[in-house]
């Protein structure tokens, strides 16, 4: 029931989350909440939760396509994730991944691929992975007035180079140049940088040296922000349980449930019953 509602409490005005809203919020300590969704019903519900950035992730070829990795994903595929998705955010700021193949090695498709993004699924800003390899094509990018994203660390697209998931930056080397990536990506104008399962110590060096935001996905505590996929931290995925999930709900048991209930009511007769026909 809503009577009890003020009328204008339903009407009231939603500041959407830009850019430049993350950069203050990193600026006064604020730390910045984000999620997945790939689809309309789900970005709904995670934008009335309040969240500040939902990225519709490449994520998709695995926890919406049954992919084992984020390769397979095309840029048509994730237009139609990312305009489904635009539809609902009311508040939240919309990032979308770059799937793989559609930047690397061609700043030229690259600026295609992220024109198409913009238009054709109404985002507001891109997401890609890596650091100096891919400094060409996020200039472009950012030349045509699109906000980038960075994502340094265990980058998912580059992972038959790594050939396991396991956490990235532990040597020396691999650190030192994730700082320095860091700083380029920075210094190239990228809004943000998601750093994904490095140590936290690393993470926390590097999000202090930045002026940027950090968004961590099992980098500790210290970044300025944190993400996870939606799949897992609500327990529809049962496989899926690295160290850094937290898990919110079991939705898998819940979902479960009721679709077996579903099933035993109709097996049963006892759906629909009277009150339930016309």
């Amino acid at each position: 029931m809503r009577s009890n509602h003020h009328p204008m409490s339903t009407h009231k005005e939603v500041k959407r989350i830009t850019t430049h809203i993350l950069q203050e919020m990193k600026n006064r300590g604020e730390k910045i909440a984000m999620l997945t969704a790939y689809d309309y019903s789900m970005a709904a519900i995670v934008d009335e939760a309040g969240m500040d950035i939902i990225l519709v992730g490449d994520s998709a070829s695995n926890v919406m396509a049954g992919h084992e990795t984020t390769l397979p994903i095309t840029l048509e595929q994730m237009i139609y994730h990312a305009s489904s998705v635009v539809r609902a955010a009311k508040r939240a700021l919309v990032v979308v991944d770059l799937p793989f193949g559609s930047y690397q090695g061609n700043s030229k498709e690259a600026l295609n691929s992220a024109i198409r993004i913009m238009k054709e699924a109404g985002a507001h800003c891109v997401k890609m992975e890596g650091g100096v390899e891919i400094a060409e094509s996020v200039s472009r990018i950012l030349t045509a007035g699109i906000p980038v994203m960075g994502h340094l660390g265990l980058t998912p697209q580059s992972i038959y180079k790594f050939g396991t998931y396991t956490v990235r930056a532990k040597q020396e080397a691999e650190a030192q140049k994730l700082r320095e990536d860091a700083l380029k990506l920075q210094e190239l104008g990228c809004f943000g940088i998601v750093l994904e399962k490095i140590p936290a110590a690393l993470a926390k060096e590097v999000s202090e040296s930045l002026s940027i935001p950090t968004i961590g996905i099992g980098a500790g505590r210290h970044c300025d922000g944190q993400v996870l996929v939606i799949h897992d931290m609500l327990g529809i995925n049962k496989e899926f349980k690295p160290r850094f999930l937290r898990q919110y709900a079991n939705l898998n048991e819940v979902m479960n449930g009721a679709i077996k209930n579903y099933v035993s009511d109709v097996k049963s007769k006892s759906f629909p019953n009277e009150k339930e026909q016309y």
